[in-house]
């Protein structure tokens, strides 16, 4: 990253950005993204900088969602006839300092336009869909080379609205005129995406229940998989699979440098073959796999032990996988570690067996904690009896299991959250739904109610498992499951 530390930059901020960016003079040019450590810009060096520069149209593909985003919006705007539909992208948000995380666009937006870039807004009104952008800096400007958020000497070139509108299939306006859209109500209600974008959420006074709403059905119309949805997960399956064989075949520096290594090498892979990992990875070596959400990764990978990994790949289109393993570290399962990891496949087994089409969502994980409580019963755990462990006023089983079983899986790896709970979790599944089974056991090192050889001991098996007509089918197979063949798999690609 270029820096300087010099004298404050000039306050100057350029011209108007030009037709293609649908500048108006009239209106004060944006405020630049600059640090009062940048070198000076005197007038004679910003005008020099405004002239002189060829131009070029980016001949961007036809994004594949495209027509599929069309009938999305087509089918949204039906659900809320005469109505205002506002879903922004969002935009950067600050790491440290001067800083951002990597931009990654709301969900429901990219569902339903398939842009991926930042500051965006779709309006969806009355059949007719506008994608409000913010296009590449124009050349005339001083963004255009001083800019650190948006200008394309410092980050690189944005699309224009015209490259934009042609690739994603949908008209496209610039993002200076959002607000004189928004404002123009033409007695239309209009409903907003909230807490996406600060910004857009003060363009338009909020309705409590009318923006709810909004955000169900945003996420109730995600919950069916379409073909090419179902090959974007199974890619990122694909892929995920890769990254675990990665990570083993890796499995010298492993042992030398602990959990980072193996976050790393997953990362590299993620970034290489799709767009990044879903969630921040986790390796939880030894006691660290009875944290559930173990993203920390600074602990070492010890011989006599269990790794727990529970990583996924997010693919170019952003569909996650979501997959976990558990792995014993010397490449064989102790006697106890090879029982109890049983019980958890047995368990996932179950879950996996139980997902089918007109069943509770739910099944899978009824059917998984069953066998678990009447595991725990079996190690003489259990305060009472599995049937009273399992009774919804007891729960007691819970302690050693902790969550649920599953989630809804696509573009967020908690997918469909704002889902009425009437339909999920309390619905049942249909055909073209994807969730994990993810059963689980955890014993906490300080735990004294469970013998001392199971403490700090952490296991989970999770799968991505599409619901068909025919059944279940594991989208992430490729993965081995039971001890026998991690041990198998292990051995064929350990160093």
């Amino acid at each position: 990253m270029s820096d300087q530390t010099t004298s404050e930059a000039l306050g100057d901020t350029g011209s108007d950005t030009g037709d293609d960016t649908g500048g108006d003079p009239t209106k004060a040019a944006p405020e630049l993204h600059t640090e009062a450590h940048d070198p000076a810009v005197p007038e004679a060096y910003a005008a020099f900088m405004r002239t002189g520069w060829g131009d070029r149209e980016l001949d961007l593909p036809r994004q594949p969602v495209a027509e599929r985003a069309a009938a999305r919006r087509d089918k949204l705007a039906g659900m809320f006839p005469g109505e205002r539909l506002v879903l922004p992208a969002g935009t950067f948000k600050v790491r440290s300092n001067d800083t951002d995380y990597k931009f990654r666009p709301d969900t429901a937006h990219t569902y339903f336009s398939g842009n991926q870039t930042s500051d965006a807004v779709l309006v969806v009104e009355d059949g007719e869909s506008v994608l409000y952008a913010r296009p590449r800096s124009a050349r005339d400007t001083d963004e255009f080379f001083r800019d650190r958020q948006y200008g394309e000497l410092w980050v690189g070139r944005r699309p224009s609205l015209h490259e934009l509108s042609d690739s994603l299939g949908i008209e496209c306006r610039h993002i200076d005129t959002l607000q004189d859209r928004l404002t123009s109500t033409n007695g239309a209600k209009t409903r907003v995406l909230r807490g996406v974008a600060a910004d857009v959420d003060r363009m338009v006074a909020a309705d409590d229940a009318m923006d709810a709403d909004l955000q169900r059905v945003v996420g109730e119309l995600r919950l069916i998989k379409d073909d090419w949805e179902v090959a974007q997960l199974q890619e990122a399956c694909d892929i995920t699979a890769l990254g675990f064989e990665d990570s083993v075949r890796e499995w010298k520096q492993v042992l030398e440098y602990g959990e980072r290594w193996i976050e790393g090498t997953f990362q590299r892979r993620a970034r290489a073959m799709g767009n990044d990992v879903g969630y921040d990875s986790i390796v939880g070596g030894g006691k660290h796999a009875t944290t559930l959400h173990w993203i920390d990764n600074t602990g070492p990978i010890e011989p006599g032990k269990l790794v727990l990994l529970d990583m996924g790949v997010e693919g170019r289109n952003l569909y996650t996988a979501d997959v976990t393993r558990t792995l014993p570290v010397d490449g064989r399962f102790t006697q106890l570690q090879r029982d109890l990891y049983d019980l958890v496949h047995q368990a996932q087994q179950k879950g996996i067996e139980a997902t089918v089409a007109g069943q509770p969502f739910l099944s899978a994980h009824n059917a998984a904690v069953q066998v678990l409580a009447h595991g725990l019963e079996d190690l003489d755990l259990l305060p009472v009896s599995a049937q009273e462990a399992l009774d919804p006023e007891s729960k007691v089983y819970s302690r050693w299991t902790l969550h649920g079983v599953s989630h809804m899986l696509g573009m967020d790896v908690h997918d469909c959250a704002g889902a009425s709970p009437e339909i999920y979790p309390k619905g049942d599944l249909e055909v073209g739904m994807v969730l994990t089974v993810e059963p689980g056991l955890y014993f906490q090192e300080d735990d004294l109610l469970v013998p001392e050889e199971l403490r700090g001991i952490g296991i989970r098996i999770e799968d991505d498992i599409l619901v068909t007509a025919d059944g279940p089918v594991n989208l992430s197979a490729s993965l081995p499951r039971t001890s026998a063949d991690v041990e198998e798999w292990m051995g064929r690609h350990l160093p």
